[in-house]
């Protein structure tokens, strides 16, 4: 993630066009010997200073094209000293052109520098706005557009009357009798909350994936702290969780033999991971299998264990049964007392990653390490790039995994981290298993909406609380920082209170209220792997996308991002049409 870039300009006189998030910078001095000019980015944790421009004695101005959506701090030192001259920070904004006048004011050393707008920068945020206001309007319409078509002019303009003919009244039966059907089909299995949610993260995860109009915070954050990018996974995990719990608990019902359930979720999860590992190793020069970058951890590949994991955990579950509604004193929290066994082992692999995590020496760094290495931390471990995880990682798949993290940028490392990796894999599982938990409140309250929606409260209480104490409401100065990157505790927890949270509050609106049936996003969500899959494969060619022709702003970057995203929800809506669902 280019949270900055930096780029001399030799010649002052050269125009030099700006692309979007770029700002030029100019140093004026008039001081007589050159100086240095340092600086880091406030987002970087503990980052050592870089060097950005040099201003040499006679030399009248240098420029710099600057691309920081965050603060930077700026150093001014001598060439041949250590000593600061003045230093400010600043947050230079799109299309800005900007100076910095460094003079002496009096002694050797007291020198002032005062920095100046030459040209205003542009409102880089007002794309978005004018996008959500579309948006906003365009579901205003869609919702209304029911009541519009149901309300017919039959008098003059100011009589304005509801049209009851006999040609509408066998319109409005057909209709109610189509949709009586269609709710009768899928009444006894299927949670539109659930398959909304679904659709709305992969809606978001195809945008983000496409570029998220080049806004930083659709990007995936460079270390601690989140983005919108770092909250779509997480969700397909727990989804993950709760579908496992519904779909074999039917399946149980239905008298489907444990021999059966195996052999489903064993080849669910070969599909998943084959097609995962092939699909994140295709180039169109090297074919289906890309060797000379090869990659053997991926998105499918975790999700495809992480719900082998799950299913196995269900399928031996020792309770399968609702139980009879006997007055126990732990009836309140049955859909955990039941389940211990499963609890202890969550237990149990959350120990082994917090041992592995903190006390698990690896070589040439420091035990418990959670940072990102490079110039982070004052560049004392910059071979350490997460830690336990990354050697792990290291240790069992070699240089077989990803070479671009999203620290690569800001921290300047050298060292490979996978985000998918093996140590993460467990708190994936944990964070799959919050989401069976949400599945058995689903089946031990049903009908029961209050209590179903007041557990859905607590365990989002239970799990923001712990994160609000793990991370110390920080980005970086917690006990174990949020981070999507180790996919750390902290992380989970945070993701887990979110998840409830936004479930519940589907599960409201459209499963108990019946206020939105979840469209469009329930469209994608029931036929995620279709386009997950398709978006992934087809997102760089046309009509997806195009070569940019005005890259100086983020208007077309984010139209051709949301029209994408669009095509893709427009692609499922007709696969519904057609009843037309990828499974595996």
């Amino acid at each position: 993630m280019a949270f900055y870039a930096l780029y001399p300009i030799h010649h002052v006189f050269f125009v030099y066009k700006l692309k979007m998030d770029e700002a030029l910078l100019t140093f004026h001095s008039e001081l007589q010997y050159s100086i240095s000019v340092l600086y880091t980015s406030d987002y970087c944790y503990k980052c050592l200073y870089q060097k950005l421009a040099i201003v040499r004695n006679g030399q009248q101005n240098v420029s710099v094209v600057v691309r920081a959506p965050f603060q930077l701090t700026l150093r001014i030192l001598p060439v041949d000293g250590n000593s600061t001259l003045c230093s400010l920070s600043q947050t230079f904004e799109e299309a800005g052109h900007y100076s910095l006048w460094m003079r002496q004011s009096g002694l050797l050393n007291d020198v002032t520098c005062s920095l100046t707008v030459d040209k205003s920068p542009h409102n880089a945020y007002l794309p978005l706005l004018v996008a959500f206001l579309i948006l906003a309007f365009a579901a205003i319409f869609w919702a209304s557009l029911p009541y519009i078509r149901r309300c017919r002019c039959t008098q003059r303009l100011k009589d304005l009357v509801c049209c009851h003919g006999s040609q509408y009244s066998m319109e409005s039966e057909e209709t109610t009798n189509e949709l009586s059907v269609e709710q009768n089909k899928s009444k006894s299995t299927r949670l539109k909350s659930l398959d909304t949610f679904r659709g709305f993260s992969l809606t978001v995860m195809v945008f983000v994936n496409y570029g998220g109009g080049g806004y930083w915070f659709f990007e995936h954050a460079p270390w601690n702290g989140l983005t919108v990018a770092d909250l779509v996974m997480p969700w397909f995990v727990f989804m993950i969780g709760t579908s496992v719990v519904l779909a074999f608990s039917s399946m149980h019902k239905k008298g489907v033999p444990r021999l059966q359930l195996l052999r489903k979720l064993s080849w669910r999860t070969i599909v998943l991971m084959l097609i995962g590992f092939c699909f994140i190793n295709y180039s169109p020069r090297d074919g289906l299998l890309s060797w000379s970058w090869l990659r053997i951890p991926g998105v499918l590949q975790r999700l495809g264990f992480t719900y082998f994991v799950l299913a196995l955990m269900q399928t031996f579950s020792t309770h399968r049964e609702i139980p009879l509604k006997v007055h126990h004193w732990w009836n309140p929290i049955q859909d955990v007392v039941l389940y211990w066994p499963e609890w202890l082992f969550i237990a149990l692999l959350e120990i082994v990653w917090l041992c592995i995590t903190f006390f698990m020496p690896v070589p040439n760094c420091p035990t418990g390490y959670l940072g990102a290495g490079g110039i982070g931390d004052y560049g004392l471990h910059s071979n350490c790039t997460g830690g336990a995880a990354a050697y792990i990682d290291r240790w069992l798949l070699g240089d077989k995994i990803y070479w671009h993290p999203s620290c690569k940028v800001l921290y300047r490392t050298t060292q490979p981290f996978d985000p998918e990796g093996v140590l993460g894999t467990i708190n994936s599982i944990v964070m799959g298993f919050f989401g069976m938990q949400a599945g058995k409140i689903l089946l031990f309250f049903r009908e029961m909406n209050r209590s179903i929606l007041t557990r859905f409260l607590a365990w989002a209480l239970i799990l923001g609380i712990s994160a609000a104490i793990l991370s110390k409401c920080t980005r970086d100065e917690g006990f174990i920082p949020v981070n999507k990157n180790l996919w750390s505790l902290s992380y989970v927890t945070c993701m887990g209170f979110m998840s409830f949270v936004l479930l519940g509050v589907m599960y409201f609106v459209m499963d108990i209220k019946k206020w939105w049936g979840g469209k469009p996003f329930i469209y994608p969500g029931m036929n995620s792997i279709f386009v997950y899959v398709g978006h992934s494969l087809l997102g760089t060619y046309f009509p997806f996308s195009w070569e940019m022709r005005f890259q100086d702003s983020h208007w077309e970057k984010l139209f051709q991002n949301l029209w994408g995203s669009a095509l893709w929800v427009f692609i499922a809506y007709l696969l519904y049409r057609k009843r037309f669902f990828l499974k595996i």
